[in-house]
């Protein structure tokens, strides 16, 4: 299983954090659109390891297809083939009040970003005339002033991340693979996602082969009490965090624990982060995320995802693990330790 790390740092700060990131033993890095923008990291990491690179994710809705063609052609220039653009939706709130756009459809817009993008590149490769004609997008100007022309690696895949059914069934129909969203559950997973993913496949006219579903997880690791202690509050505070929001309700409706979010929205209205926090309990951490050593929590990963995921991002926040421990983490995902089990 290919293991990829997130770069958090800033720019000035990626090239330490990715070469760090490199030192575990990792196969890749990736970047979440937080407090720093989504692509500078990547290109500073690109020129300091040799590792796989991807945006996880990049916010389709308020960028321009264009912009996001550029943005990854360029990165895929830059690290010889090696980066995947991920891209994904936002919730109303964020896309209306902090990036001061327009809301509708995430679904349907964020897949017709993909094939935006996708429609640009085969320009782009010479394959076919730019004529793209879409709900949200219309692409069909292109002189050869602003024509890269094609790309001596070849044009960089597109993912798309995806919770509900919805989501998921655009992305196994339009993307070139699934980024699931970690916030996630092993019966969820399998009893929610892989059907979305066979049904938006069917619809395609694809099958599973040559299409990766890339597993997410928020990791508790630890090797003593104290640092265990302190992995479980920090994925536990992000657990409700997204426990409060919506659009995630499903996975708490799955394990039965749907309550818990009316409350959760609530106190994430006043503030109340403290409160919320005290409602997630160490069984959700473990339900949701996964908890324990470094292999231990390799086991857990293969037991919830199955051996048909070939590769997964792995996430710790609100903490920072031992570096010896992240690396070790790796080498168990790369050694297939612990119980593993198929899609069916």
């Amino acid at each position: 299983m290919k293991v990829h790390l997130q770069v958090t740092g800033a720019p000035r700060q990626a090239a330490t954090d990715a070469r760090e990131l490199a030192e575990t033993g990792a196969d890749g890095l990736f970047t979440f659109e937080g407090p720093h923008d989504v692509f500078f990291p990547l290109v500073v990491a690109a020129g300091a390891t040799s590792l796989e690179l991807m945006t996880n994710v990049a916010i389709a809705g308020p960028r321009s297809p264009m912009h996001l063609a550029h943005a990854a052609y360029d990165l895929q220039v830059y690290s010889e083939g090696r980066f995947r653009l991920g891209l994904g939706s936002q919730i109303r709130a964020h896309i209306e009040k902090r990036y001061g756009s327009s809301w509708g459809a995430p679904a349907e817009r964020t897949a017709e970003s993909v094939a935006a993008v996708r429609a640009i590149f085969a320009a782009w490769e010479g394959r076919a005339p730019l004529n793209f004609r879409g709900k949200y997008y219309t692409h069909t100007l292109l002189p050869p002033t602003f024509d890269p022309g094609p790309n001596p690696f070849g044009p960089p895949p597109v993912l798309m991340g995806a919770l509900g059914p919805v989501m998921t069934r655009k992305a196994a129909e339009v993307a070139d693979g699934l980024l699931v969203m970690p916030f996630n559950s092993e019966r969820h997973f399998r009893e929610r996602t892989l059907p979305a993913v066979a049904e938006g496949l069917r619809r395609s006219g694809r099958t599973q082969d040559g299409f990766p579903v890339i597993a997410q997880v928020m990791v508790a690791l630890g090797r003593t009490q104290e640092a265990l202690t302190a992995a479980l509050d920090g994925v536990g505070s992000l657990i409700a965090f997204y426990g409060s929001t919506p659009a995630y309700r499903p996975v708490l409706e799955v394990e039965g624990w749907a309550p818990l979010h009316s409350r959760l929205n609530e106190l994430s209205k006043t503030g109340g982060f403290a409160e919320m926090r005290a409602l997630v309990s160490d069984e959700m951490v473990r339900t949701i995320g996964v908890a324990g050593t470094p292999e231990e929590c390799a086991a857990q990963i293969r037991t919830r995802f199955g051996a048909g995921i070939g590769e997964v991002c792995c996430y710790f926040p609100g903490y920072a693990p031992n570096a010896a421990d992240v690396a070790d983490l790796v080498e168990a995902l790369h050694d297939g330790q612990g119980p593993s089990r198929g899609w069916a």
